[in-house]
């Protein structure tokens, strides 16, 4: 065979093989996993929903018989993979400790709006303007309560139960509703958590309800044992000609957050430990990733 009819072959042969990579069906698109997590699905008796709840595991598990302090996050649809992230990152670059993550999923066949109100909230508004996102069903509120006790009954529970969990270093972690509902826990059960990390509470909700009940629990109480990091963006403030109060378009996060810290530490509650950070050129959608950051490291110190 001369070079030029090799030539033309070789030419062939390359064609035909490219032809059929070509026409080959591309591989199925395969889910993300994330490594060494897993979902357990919860029922609620007493609320009558089913909930799921989203396991990290940290890197050193497997090999150990240790227990791990347990950070529980809110908004697990969102925030679950964020605090996960960001607790692995400060442990394998910055040395913090270890910890399980356990996200808080929503109800099942509810959309995040409609569960987060219902379940996060710690009473119904006598005035408010919100309608259900969801076709045929009527909004709901003010279950904070009744959805605290299904974490406490059920769900910490079942993570003692299943880990290797250390049950006395619990963390709360939660943002903007979230934070109500850690509000909400911190003063009616304070010891259902050691430690709070709560970002851009809604302190305006129900016309600054929380500041009430704050107050009832000052004269109840002589202590609150907890440790609360709260983190909030410096442009959560009100808008610029605007009369503030605790209305949702009129109200002025960062000065609501500053005034409720200032009433809890006003208490001198010998257990109690707070911290606000307020973070320069945040808003309420940028700030938690800085929130979770901070908190964790203000409790789990790292080594380097």
């Amino acid at each position: 065979m001369n070079k030029l009819c090799f030539a033309i072959a070789l030419l062939c042969a390359v064609g035909a093989a490219s032809a059929q990579t070509a026409s080959a069906p591309a591989p199925a698109a395969q889910p993300f996993v994330l490594d060494n997590t897993e979902v357990r699905e919860v029922r609620a008796p007493a609320l009558k929903r089913d909930y799921q709840v989203y396991v990290a595991l940290p890197d050193s598990y497997r090999d150990t018989t240790r227990r791990y302090p347990v950070v529980f996050v809110t908004d697990a649809n969102y925030a679950f993979p964020i605090v996960r992230s960001i607790a692995s990152r400060l442990t394998r670059h910055a040395g913090m400790e270890e910890t399980i993550v356990v996200g808080l999923s929503y109800a099942k066949g509810d959309t995040g709006v409609f569960s987060r109100r219902r379940d996060y909230t710690p009473t119904v508004p006598r005035k408010h303007d919100w309608r259900s996102d969801m076709p045929g069903r009527a909004i709901a509120l003010g279950e904070a309560p009744a959805y605290a006790r299904f974490l406490a009954e059920d769900v910490l529970p079942l993570i003692a139960k299943h880990y290797r969990a250390d049950m006395k270093r619990k963390f709360f972690v939660g943002h903007s509703y979230g934070s109500l509902l850690g509000l909400q826990i911190l003063l009616t059960e304070p010891r259902m958590f050691e430690h709070y990390i709560l970002g851009s509470p809604s302190l305006w909700y129900d016309a600054g309800v929380m500041f009430a009940r704050e107050q009832a629990y000052a004269e109840r109480h002589r202590d609150l044992q907890a440790t609360v990091f709260f983190g909030i963006g410096s442009l959560e403030t009100l808008a610029p000609g605007k009369k503030r109060s605790r209305a949702e378009n009129d109200a002025d996060m960062v000065a609501d957050l500053l005034d409720f810290d200032g009433a809890l530490k006003a208490h001198r509650y010998p257990g109690l430990r707070t911290q606000v950070k307020v973070f320069a050129d945040e808003d309420h959608a940028s700030v938690f990733p800085f929130v979770v950051t901070h908190g964790l490291r203000s409790v789990l110190p790292s080594k380097k």
